[in-house]
């Protein structure tokens, strides 16, 4: 078999969010680009759900919520030694600032945020990152552009792309690189409740501003299956942004 930069073919890769939406089709891609997949999630069903999805041999499911500080010690834990980590568990959460609580902001940091840091930092900690490896952080076009209602969802996004490239300069004697994707709108599940939710001109409206239309999973999972790879060896503490087109109507 012929193999290209693109393949992950003896790699091992930890996906986090991987029961369902963009998470789901990270995981399924990777499988079929030859690496094996480490997957995690809260919900065991929907894990399966995503493990049966999935190409080749040799994948794992670890149960856990990152949020709760032993679940997450216990996912380190379990983890071999990883070639590649895709960071995609979040919420999303609006509500005008007038509105605003303490509590909402620690609801908001603590999965989108405090989570996330402190997986890595475990991660790093105990040298699960073999040399080399890809760390990939998805986050969103929101950090850049805010939405009305988004102050806290756009400032924890914009949090973790600071976070990702502090990584990338604390770790790159070992060739360990960390990158950040920036979809726009992609149809995932949370979509289909936007969808019902507000009229249909509005989300015309809004589906209007992206020349190539709107993203799918498939589209986010194709550009980590890029910065995961040896094809991005080059390439470490940028924010990629993937919107159809989206920013040049900002």
């Amino acid at each position: 078999m012929n193999k290209t930069p693109f393949h992950l073919h003896g790699k091992t890769i930890f996906i986090s969010g991987a029961s369902s939406g963009i998470g789901r089709q990270i995981a399924i891609s990777v499988s079929q680009m030859g690496g094996r997949v480490v997957i995690t999630g809260r919900n065991q069903d929907r894990l399966d759900e995503t493990f049966k999805s999935l190409s080749g041999s040799g994948h794992l499911t670890v149960l856990g919520d990152l949020t709760d500080t032993n679940q997450r010690d216990n996912i380190i834990k379990q983890l071999p030694q990883l070639d590649g980590v895709v960071m995609n568990a979040g919420m999303v959460q609006a509500y005008p600032i007038k509105f605003m609580t303490l509590e909402k902001i620690k609801e908001t940091f603590s999965i989108n945020y405090d989570a996330v840091v402190l997986l890595i930092a475990g991660i790093t900690r105990n040298k699960k990152l073999n040399k080399g490896a890809s760390v990939v952080f998805i986050s969103s076009i929101s950090s850049n552009f805010p939405p009305k209602g988004g102050s806290m969802y756009s400032s924890a996004k914009a949090a973790i792309e600071s976070f990702s490239k502090v990584l990338a300069l604390e770790h790159y004697t070992q060739k360990i690189r960390s990158n950040c994707i920036l979809p726009g709108m992609v149809k995932t599940a949370l979509y289909e409740d936007v969808e019902k939710v507000i009229t249909k001109e509005s989300l015309d409206a809004h589906v209007a501003k992206y020349p190539l239309g709107v993203g799918y999973p498939e589209d986010v999972a194709n550009t980590a299956i890029f910065l995961l790879s040896d094809a991005s060896r080059w390439i470490t503490g940028t924010n990629l942004i993937i919107d159809g087109g989206c920013i040049l109507n900002a």
